[in-house]
């Protein structure tokens, strides 16, 4: 059987795993050992090994052993000794890479401009900010932060949360009824079907990825149209078995529409008299630049309006951090079928974005955010109506995406033909008929979904030029 050693956690100098097998004497078998793992790449080039002192005592080697074997190791070139640095593997050694066929979508197939929608911009996360967050919450944290996960999310989090919705979105809550998630499509899979049974009722444009989820879980969807007001909640009362309804109030998407005040009164009143939810999507929530942003819906009734937040486009989607304010009457529910501990939102995350939240670095990030997004659709806006007048802008200055709506009168056809011609000059974007519901009834509408804050600073002004070129082809 192989002898296999890996050093104990008390054992001075860095880990390092070895089997010493074959003939021979154990030095022999430590410098075959060695070698092989150099060979393969295990032990990279200028990876440092233990002091011979401390490789002997964990090994039960002769130190005189060890230091031959290293000895021996320098002269053929595998090793190098230096005075004060120790002994480490020579980069001479480096095996050459392997090579490796490219993922279907490696980075290399990718269109260079990125324009699809609802991506932040990876390059403006406020590493040094949060950063300085994580050291004082890991600081402060209490030992019990480092032991099994509350399914509700770290307390820390949820206070902070409360506080900050409720001063800036409007939401009444409190911690016991925030529930902390991965983001919006962990938590559409923790309400359906065993919180929310369905059918559900959706708005006639949304992202297709939803509606595959409620699908995924058996449950049938509604389209409501959608018109410049928002979406159309008066189709409600003619769906009796629908008991919730999924919306976007605050920015609907991808339309860019808010919900109409009388439609956000009426949803409520139908989610009152039926015994139905609200399922509010706050997508775009904080992202409004030509005013103060929409409160939430849930402020006008927290037992029917279960509002969902995340961070995914404020700071990052790599966070996985989202949260859910639930009536009352839901909690329970939603947190037996989350498990007893947490497994998805990390702990130090949650803590980071708490001390985040409470130092006000998360304010600042949103103004300096919305600042820069609304300099970039100010940027879009100009250049379509220099150089494609016959296309409409719509919805309102909000958001991280714009719907170029094609002239009236243009069809599936002449919005593919868009498309191929947007993709011809490098760009990846989507058309709007694949957000439409499969079942909707009015009058399909036809144009390009352009994210105008996936580039970076510096990289923005040629994705514009190169859209450009391609909606003047078009023309």
């Amino acid at each position: 059987m192989p002898e296999s050693w890996v050093n104990p956690a008390e054992s001075l100098g860095a880990d390092l795993h070895l089997e010493l097998t074959g003939p021979g004497s154990r030095r022999a078998a430590l410098i075959r050992a060695l070698r092989d793992s150099i060979r393969s790449g295990r032990l990279a080039p200028g990876t440092r090994l233990p002091p011979y002192r401390s490789l002997a005592a964990d090994l039960g080697l002769a130190r005189n052993s060890v230091a031959d074997a290293y000895a021996e190791l320098v002269a053929e070139g595998w090793l190098s000794a230096r005075q004060g640095s120790g002994t480490r593997v020579a980069h001479r050694a480096q095996p050459p890479a392997p090579t490796r066929a490219p993922a279907p979508h490696a980075s290399a197939n990718r269109p260079p401009h990125n324009l699809l929608q609802g991506q932040p911009d990876a390059a403006s996360f406020p590493r040094t900010a949060w950063l300085a967050a994580a050291r004082r919450a890991l600081t402060a944290a209490p030992h019990d932060a480092f032991g099994p996960g509350d399914p509700r999310g770290r307390p820390e989090l949820r206070r902070a949360l409360a506080d900050y919705l409720a001063r800036t979105r409007g939401v009444r809550t409190d911690p016991e009824r925030l529930v902390i998630c991965s983001g919006f499509a962990h938590a559409l899979r923790l309400l359906l079907p065993a919180v929310l049974p369905g059918p559900l009722a959706v708005e006639s444009y949304g992202l297709a990825f939803h509606r595959h989820l409620l699908a995924t879980a058996g449950l049938r969807t509604h389209p409501l149209g959608v018109d410049e007001h928002g979406a159309q909640c008066e189709e409600l009362t003619s769906h009796d078995d629908t008991k919730a309804v999924l919306l976007t109030p605050a920015h609907q998407f991808p339309l860019g529409v808010p919900l109409h005040p009388d439609r956000r009164a009426a949803v409520i009143n139908w989610a009152r008299e039926s015994g139905g939810y609200v399922i509010e999507d706050d997508y775009d929530g904080e992202f409004r630049y030509d005013r103060k942003p929409i409160g939430a819906l849930q402020g006008l009734d927290p037992e029917h309006v279960l509002h969902i937040g995340s961070v995914s486009k404020s700071l990052s989607p790599a966070l996985r951090l989202g949260w859910m304010a639930l009536p009352d009457r839901l909690v329970d529910a939603v947190l037996e079928a989350k498990g007893e501990r947490e497994a998805w939102a990390g702990v130090t995350d949650q803590l980071t974005l708490a001390e985040f939240l409470t130092h006000g670095s998360y304010d600042r990030h949103i103004r300096r955010m919305r600042q820069r997004y609304r300099r970039r659709r100010d940027q879009l806006i100009d250049a379509v109506a220099a150089h494609a007048p016959h296309l409409t802008v719509t919805g309102i200055a909000a958001g991280l995406h714009a719907v170029l709506q094609l002239p009236d009168g243009a069809d599936e056809s002449v919005e593919r033909t868009a498309l191929r011609a947007a993709h011809r000059h490098g760009l990846a974007l989507d058309a709007l008929s694949g957000y439409r519901h499969p079942q909707a009834t009015t009058a399909p509408r036809h144009g390009l979904v352009v994210g105008y804050a996936t580039p970076s600073d510096s990289a923005f002004p040629g994705a514009l030029e190169a859209l450009c070129r391609a909606l003047a082809h078009l023309g």
